[in-house]
């Protein structure tokens, strides 16, 4: 099988524009969850949200284009322009546009789009919605307008597994560049969930945060939703050399696990099979791994059973281990959450700065981790795990390594 490494990475969320606006934000510990400005204070019982701020649609996009463009694809084609320049590939070569994979993950998809035409039908009682509104909505419109944007012509599709969506999607792309069905791929996820719709239905289930988001304090109280995009080259090892491109990271290994116990409830068990498959793939020891970006969503159930997971796959060694949740930042955005998070990973393993979970009060017995609070710390990282723990028990874990 072929070493797979990372080459470039874009980032949208509430901590920046860019990959490099956002990694800065993680390692000062500044927050991106402010109160929702998209939805009427009176129509949320918890207003409080990660919004993408300053992004400004006509500074990208001609208008005639935007008129085909869902958020969730504008956020995923502004971080793959960005992952795609570090990475110095030129895509006009149609030898590398054909070998060339596209694999994005998201689990809402076009809801902006979707909720526009439900108000238009059924607030306004309009008989006809926007003829575009399929073309906007649909889930697989995210790969296939990445493709339309640098003419790629490999494999490509949408992976949709709730908040694991953006793991998954980086997984099969490792796994086709592994397997030789490609030699390069665009990977990663993208969400643009902060609707009227979606925050209510959040609200239902009460996991939603009144005050912040506090992962693995005794005093969390729920998740606040975030949006946004991450996007990532990733290139054979030999692809990657042959052209003199700088390497960010290896991307090692990746384990995929589903609970088969509740639709909500996590289990310590599934999420301990992805973390120990991921650590196989990757051929690490337990003891190797110095830093894991957290799943740590701060619902009280999550994080206490992500840490009786950590203590189950790594023992002793869970005492050693770094364990940050940057959602206590950039909010939890879904699909699109795991994208964002390997920001954080790749930050930590080049620049040895481990970043903090924020917004921590107090210690929780059932969290007994390093959690990094508040704070960011420099502590060299030469390899990491980042987790994705979805509803419905579908869970995803990427190894990474740094390159030498």
């Amino acid at each position: 099988m072929k070493t797979i490494v990372i080459t470039g990475q874009g980032c949208v969320s509430a901590l920046g524009l860019t990959s490099k606006a956002t990694w800065a934000a993680m390692r000062e510990g500044r927050p991106g969850i402010t109160t929702i400005t998209r939805i009427p204070a009176v129509d949320a019982r918890m207003p409080i949200a990660a919004e993408v701020k300053g992004f400004e649609p006509a500074n990208h996009f001609p208008e005639k284009r935007l008129l085909l463009l869902d958020p969730v694809v504008q956020y995923a084609i502004v971080a793959a322009r960005e992952a795609v320049a570090q990475s110095g590939l030129d895509f006009t070569r149609l030898d590398l546009a054909e070998r060339t994979a596209v694999v994005v993950g998201t689990g809402a998809g076009g809801e902006t789009s979707h909720e526009e035409s439900s108000r238009r039908l059924y607030g306004e009682g309009q008989p006809r919605v926007h003829p575009f509104t399929i073309v906007k909505s649909m889930t697989s419109a995210v790969a296939s307008q990445v493709c339309l944007e640098f003419g790629l012509r490999g494999p490509a599709f949408v992976v949709s597994s709730a908040c694991a969506s953006s793991n998954h999607a980086l997984a099969q792309a490792w796994m086709l560049l592994r397997s030789g069905a490609a030699d390069v791929a665009l990977a990663g996820g993208s969400e643009a969930c902060i609707t009227l719709g979606v925050v209510k239905a959040w609200e239902a289930m009460r996991v939603l945060a009144d005050d912040t988001c506090r992962p693995f304090s005794r005093q969390r109280r729920g998740l606040v939703l975030g949006e946004g995009a991450g996007i990532f080259v990733l290139e054979t090892l030999e692809h990657a050399q042959q052209r003199g491109a700088t390497i960010l990271a290896e991307f090692a290994g990746a384990g995929m696990s589903s609970d088969a116990t509740d639709i909500v409830q996590p289990d310590a068990g599934g999420a301990g099979r992805a973390m120990r498959e991921a650590l196989r793939q990757a051929g690490m020891a337990p003891r190797e791994v110095t830093y894991i970006n957290a799943h740590g969503t701060g619902t009280p159930s999550n994080d206490a059973t992500e840490t009786r997971a950590i203590h189950a796959v790594f023992g002793d060694h869970a005492r050693q281990l770094a364990v940050s949740s940057t959602k206590s930042m950039h909010g939890h955005a879904l699909g699109a959450a795991g994208a964002i998070e390997l920001v954080a990973v790749l930050g930590a393993l080049h620049d040895g700065v481990l970043p903090p979970t924020i917004n921590y009060l107090e210690s929780d017995p059932a969290c007994d981790l390093d959690v990094v609070p508040n704070v960011a710390r420099e502590r060299p990282v030469l390899a990491a795990l980042s987790n994705s723990f979805a509803f419905g028990g579908l869970n995803a874990v990427l190894a990474l390594r740094r390159h030498v």
